[in-house]
């Protein structure tokens, strides 16, 4: 982990809540607040969803990796798309002058929290399901995450809160 990491990088599920608790998060450590989602929505004049209908969740991937490669920022609070962690390059660029925490959400409460999976612009297989789709990236959150953070529980403050701490105490994991 970076010893005074310029970049606070959120990483999870797609209802993890990566993009509240940056805004929340940003405004807490007095840094800019990013969402790479909307930020290739916005530089492709389409939604994720119309993205993958039209060309396919590998090329949703492609775009997504190149905008985070394409990143060169500094004091900013980043939301990933839930399948950043599918692009190893992207992530060791993001871990460069960032900390990569993993808003770890259980499966159940995702369910609750996220109705719509079929339409949401996710980047995954046409075959796969929710769990599926949770156990494959769950592995790979926890690869590429400095710190966890257990969100069961709590609301976007107090997660918030939960990040501020482990940053001061150098928390790893």
């Amino acid at each position: 982990m970076t010893p005074h990491p310029s970049n606070i990088v959120l990483i999870g599920m797609p209802g993890s809540g990566k993009s509240t608790v940056g805004i929340i998060l940003a405004k807490l450590t007095s840094r800019s607040f990013i969402d790479t989602d909307v930020l290739i929505q916005t530089r492709e004049v389409r939604s994720l969803q119309d993205i993958v209908d039209r060309y396919g969740y590998l090329f949703l991937r492609e775009i997504e990796e190149k905008t985070l490669l394409g990143l060169d920022l500094r004091n900013h609070v980043i939301a990933t798309g839930g399948s950043a962690v599918y692009s190893p390059a992207a992530m060791r660029h993001l871990k460069s002058d960032g900390v990569i925490v993993f808003l770890d959400v259980n499966l159940e409460t995702l369910k609750v929290r996220v109705s719509d999976y079929a339409t949401r612009g996710l980047a995954k297989r046409p075959d796969q399901n929710v769990d599926d789709l949770f156990a494959e990236r769950s592995a790979l959150y926890r690869k590429y995450a400095d710190m966890t953070i257990d969100c069961a529980g709590a609301g976007h403050e107090e997660v918030c809160e939960r990040i501020i701490q482990a940053l001061k105490a150098g928390q790893g994991s």
